[in-house]
């Protein structure tokens, strides 16, 4: 599993592009942000395609589901890593996800 910095590519279900910022800045993989945790929940998606008269598009990432390391932190708080998931904001609600497309690194993973 991939440590996740700013230059992912996450995306929804429905292949809109959710927007990232790092929140801290000394951590990083050639000279990029690695994410930590919450930095992928509540972050901006655009493109999502899923439209319709009653269908609202994903616009924001919820709370992360699954994918922060269980033991290696940055300032106490868990590296993302590039299993991340969570749902969206988009309907129906409660089943449409997002994941990690790309890390935005080839170097730095975690084994189990």
């Amino acid at each position: 599993m991939r440590w996740v910095t700013v230059d992912a590519l996450m995306q929804c279900a429905h292949l809109g592009r959710i927007g990232l910022t790092a929140s801290q800045s000394w951590v990083t993989i050639e000279g990029r942000p690695v994410l930590v945790q919450a930095d992928p929940e509540g972050r901006p998606i655009v493109g999502c395609p899923n439209i319709g008269p009653t269908i609202k598009p994903c616009t924001t990432t919820l709370k992360v589901q699954a994918g922060y390391s269980s033991w290696i932190r940055v300032d106490g708080r868990p590296v993302v890593l590039d299993i991340v998931t969570g749902l969206t904001d988009g309907t129906p609600p409660g089943v449409v996800k997002y994941h990690c497309t790309a890390p935005g690194q080839p170097f730095v993973s975690e084994d189990r």
